[in-house]
């Protein structure tokens, strides 16, 4: 089970916040008075701790849908993630609506192989009804130890009554770079998102196709349905094709909040064409690299318009092993846009499909930051893009081959063409 919030996370220590209002006081007077009223009176003895802890998610459920408190077990394993190993069924979920929603399975997991589907909705998980439950309380009712079953009731646009599937949860290892060598000397990566060794896996896999028998011609970095992870990480793969420049700024209340990252020299050049699939489950830290290649003109954007996440998370430990984590900044561009329910929208614009039947296609529908309830609005009205179709199994992939190709023999052309000077 992954809890894919689509984040871009910057991890800092604890530090007390002191109230700096009278207000605020009066008001914590207030629920104070009422938690005493509740564990005098109420019909069933509750614990402080779950009295506090619901009171505390209640009041991050006034923020946006990005903000949310982790209780210890929950925090622990939000830890766990980030390493890209972790139990369960191998889902992304979010909350559309009220409605726990799938956003996509894991490839390779119980989920997948079950036929689990992006847009599902999650109506049961063993019986209960998910119904105003948390996020992170479905997490922890679908995982459990490697073996047992969970099983959960899907509704899905064409069916009459949920359906049930039983999954068996297993360990969940997400690679988080894969790569390859399409045809024509042209590399293929793929990253799924963004981890703690993402960027040493991703020198490495740009290293083994770089080193191969014939140079590359180009280069194609897939970053369909990353949904994020670490901002340093997404930042440090960005800065392995600029030279120099802005890759991503910050801007939040506080001081801290106000950050800047910058592209480094590179110690070996990558002067081959570079194209970026996205598409709308592409968030936040995939949505970073691909507009600051954009912005700079590094690179040709292929897919459709992206999640559209432009907001950072500080994931904040207390001090009884829970965590917050915090929507504190907004991020921009190099060029100065915010992406927030906007997304970044593609040079070429390529609809992706799923084969139903042969010779017969549907459009993906994902959701996007602008579905979600609570979602902060862009700060500009969005611009539309016209959309072209492409009759091939993965339209984004083959139009991405096509571009490069194209480009090589246009390249040739030039050199081609060009006078020489007689001795």
């Amino acid at each position: 089970m992954l809890i894919s919030l689509f984040i871009v996370c910057v991890l800092i220590p604890y530090r007390s916040v002191k109230a700096r209002s009278d207000e605020v006081y009066e008001k914590l007077k207030i629920f104070s008075e009422v938690l005493s009223i509740i564990q005098k009176n109420y019909v069933e003895e509750i614990t402080p701790e779950n009295l506090i802890y619901g009171s505390i998610n209640g009041m991050l459920r006034t923020l946006d849908p990005h903000s949310s408190f982790m209780p210890p077990d929950v925090y622990k394993e939000l830890q766990v993630e980030t390493k890209g190993s972790f139990g369960g069924i191998g889902i992304e979920i979010t909350i559309k609506e009220g409605v726990l929603t799938i956003i996509s399975p894991i490839e390779d997991t119980p989920a997948f192989r079950a036929g689990l589907k992006a847009g599902d909705s999650i109506v049961k998980i063993d019986g209960v009804s998910t119904e105003n439950m948390s996020l992170f309380d479905a997490v922890k009712k679908m995982r459990g130890p490697t073996g047992t079953k969970v099983t959960i009731s899907i509704m899905r646009e064409g069916f009459t009554e949920p359906q049930e599937f039983a999954l068996s949860r297993e360990i969940i290892r997400i690679t988080s770079v894969k790569h390859k060598l399409l045809e024509e000397s042209i590399g293929y990566l793929r990253i799924s998102q963004f981890q703690e060794k993402t960027e040493e896996e991703f020198s490495k896999a740009l290293d083994t196709l770089e080193k191969g028998t014939t140079p590359l011609t180009g280069l194609i970095l897939d970053l369909r349905n990353n949904p994020g992870g670490l901002l340093d990480q997404a930042v440090k793969v960005c800065d392995e094709f600029l030279e120099q420049g802005l890759i991503v700024y910050t801007q939040g209340r506080n001081e801290m909040q106000q950050m800047k990252f910058t592209a480094t020299p590179n110690k070996k050049p990558h002067s081959y064409p570079l194209i970026v699939l996205v598409n709308a489950g592409s968030a936040s830290g995939s949505e970073i690299v691909a507009g600051a290649l954009q912005d700079h003109n590094r690179a040709v954007i292929v897919g459709t318009t992206t999640f559209g996440k432009g907001s950072v998370q500080t994931i904040i430990p207390l001090e009884d092993g829970s965590g917050l984590r915090l929507t504190t900044a907004r991020y921009y561009t190099p060029r100065g846009i915010s992406i927030q329910a906007k997304g970044i929208i593609p040079d070429v614009v390529v609809k992706e499909a799923v084969t139903l039947k042969k010779d017969e296609k549907k459009e993906t529908t994902m959701i996007k930051e602008k579905d979600l309830e609570g979602h902060f609005e862009p700060e500009e009205k969005a611009k539309e893009a016209s959309v072209t179709d492409n009759e091939e199994t993965d339209m984004p992939l083959a139009r991405a081959v096509q571009l490069l190709k194209g480009w090589h023999i246009l390249k040739g052309s030039e050199n081609h063409t060009q006078p020489t000077t007689e001795p």
